[in-house]
């Protein structure tokens, strides 16, 4: 997957997003909010917003900014954002996902739905979602990774030479993402129909920290 790929990809998906999507992945979005969006006046940056989905699920008191490679997408967000008169979104941005444009510390919590097996390199998205969110803030990502089913497993290889038509790689494993010892994942959980679906859930190290911190993974399969 590169860039051109994934920006026609999703040029295509845009007008029926929300109709073949939407429904299907409502419940992880949902999960995904609730973690993520339990204070008040976070500053809140959602990676892959897509066209808004999950928008109206934020507390009207957060102040979120989300960025995606789509200029479509984008497009169908803002609408959303404008009809249902959104003011807890700051900013709708055609931005890389593993070039963010922000500063350091920049937000108090960072989200990707549904990203990290589109990316061309998952490990740039993790390091940039680390660097743009605060010391001691949450990072989630939600996303299907390689099943553990052997069958399904065969099915995910088989569906690999099509990715650039599906717009990302069905067979990403959930070691891709890191899992060290000043950066843990502090759960993985199910999300959406049968658990296909999983949210991943990081603290981001506080300043200073060094590793061996013995937070244990809390999976749910």
């Amino acid at each position: 997957m590169d860039l051109p790929a994934i920006r026609k990809t999703y040029r295509r998906y845009a007008g029926h997003y929300d109709v073949v999507f939407g429904a299907v992945f409502n419940p992880g979005r949902k999960q995904a909010v609730a973690a993520i969006n339990n204070k008040p006046g976070q500053r809140i940056l959602e990676v892959g917003v897509g066209t808004g989905l999950s928008l109206p699920m934020y507390r009207e008191d957060a102040r979120v900014t989300g960025i995606d490679i789509s200029p479509e997408m984008l497009d169908k967000a803002r609408e959303k954002v404008a009809e249902q008169n959104l003011g807890q979104v700051e900013a709708l941005i055609e931005m890389d996902a593993e070039q963010l444009e922000f500063p350091d510390n920049s937000f108090d919590a960072v989200v990707a739905m549904y990203v990290a097996s589109v990316v061309p390199d998952p490990e740039r998205l993790m390091n940039e979602m680390r660097r743009v969110c605060v010391p001691g803030g949450d990072i989630l990502v939600i996303n299907h990774f390689a099943s553990t089913n052997p069958v399904l497993r065969r099915l995910e290889r088989g569906l690999k030479p099509l990715s650039k038509m599906l717009g990302f790689h069905p067979d990403m494993d959930i070691d891709t993402l890191p899992n060290e010892p000043d950066f843990p994942r502090l759960s993985v959980k199910p999300a959406n129909a049968f658990g296909y679906w999983k949210l991943v859930q990081y603290r981001n190290a506080p300043a200073g920290a060094h590793g061996g911190n013995g937070v244990a993974v809390a999976a749910e399969k």
